[in-house]
């Protein structure tokens, strides 16, 4: 493949809209290696519930960066643009990468670059979960409202993960964490030739897909997945322990909800994401080629068929 002029293959799009499904099939055609693109899907823990890819899928072609994670990491970009150019290196000149997920920071991480994000050490993010633990998500915003209201002005006041950490880099350098957003590290697609897709199905289908994934999800075992991430009694502020529909069935398990109205929260947190992630790709990565799902497999084969005129 050393003549291939499409260095890779970028596969994006809201929860339950075939994704995966389309990067098997192009995997296939192309000679890939599907890389994951999703925060949720590294986590070993969380085959189920995040819409892994089965052991079956997984076998159709090649796929990296899945289940890779304890969910008792608070795994982060930077260490996902770490993994992600292991892999482009360990395949270089056999395989076409072909990245796949609907985390938009993931994708502009790999194809823009990363901030120069100063390291937090260890301590400094304790003494700031210390601190944190007890308050409302609205409180711990207020507090960095005091503190950093630059960044301050940037946050949802409801989005407790970035809050907080704005608060660790705060605590640990004295700068608001807008501050480093200027300065970037090239991202390893960045020099790269890349087909930029981003699935769009009908809004109202989608709702309907995402409605009846869940409820797939519950029939395969979602619930005793949850239960064993459950039993392990980590950090509830961890990102495995706030995956879609993981609060809503533990709040289940614990006897505080009834399972109705736990797969209804799973349900509508889901579909309030899908929303947000057309939001995001909209604004922040404007230059994507945005299809019906029904299409992508021939938009990227029409492009790949341009840039490569012999495979015609």
């Amino acid at each position: 493949m050393s003549d291939v002029r499409v260095g890779a293959i970028l596969i994006a799009g809201p929860t339950a809209s075939g994704k995966s499904a389309l990067g098997i099939r192009l995997a296939q055609a192309l000679n890939g290696l599907v890389v994951n693109a999703d925060s949720m899907q590294v986590y070993r823990d969380l085959r189920v519930i995040t819409a892994r890819p089965t052991p079956d899928e997984e076998s159709q072609a090649p796929h990296r960066l899945y289940g890779h994670v304890d969910a008792g990491v608070n795994f982060s970009v930077g260490r996902y643009v770490a993994d992600a150019i292991k892999v482009l290196r360990e395949i270089e000149g056999t395989k076409l990468p072909i990245f796949v997920g609907g985390t938009g920071l993931y994708f502009k991480a790999l194809t823009e670059g990363l901030s120069n994000m100063p390291p937090v050490p260890e301590e400094v993010r304790e003494q700031v979960r210390r601190e944190s633990e007890g308050l409302e998500t609205p409180e711990l915003h207020r507090l960095l409202v005091e503190r950093d209201s630059e960044t301050a002005r940037t946050l949802r006041p409801s989005d407790r993960l970035r809050v907080q950490r704005a608060l660790e880099i705060f605590a640990a350098t004295g700068r608001p964490l807008v501050s480093f957003h200027g300065a970037r590290e090239p991202g390893p697609l960045a020099d790269r030739p890349v087909v930029k897709l981003f699935l769009a199905p009908d809004r109202d289908e989608l709702r309907r897909r995402i409605d009846r994934r869940f409820e797939s999800m519950m029939e395969h075992g979602a619930l005793d997945e949850v239960k064993a991430l459950g039993e392990r009694n980590l950090d509830p502020m961890l990102p495995a322990m706030r995956a879609h529909g993981v609060p809503g069935l533990l709040a289940y398990l614990r006897g505080e909800s009834s399972l109705d109205e736990a797969i209804a929260k799973g349900q509508g947190d889901t579909r309030r994401y899908a929303k947000r992630q057309f939001t995001w790709f909209r604004h922040q990565l404007p230059d994507w080629h945005w299809v019906d799902p029904e299409q992508g497999y021939e938009a990227v084969m029409a492009t790949w068929r341009e840039a490569n005129p012999q495979a015609k």
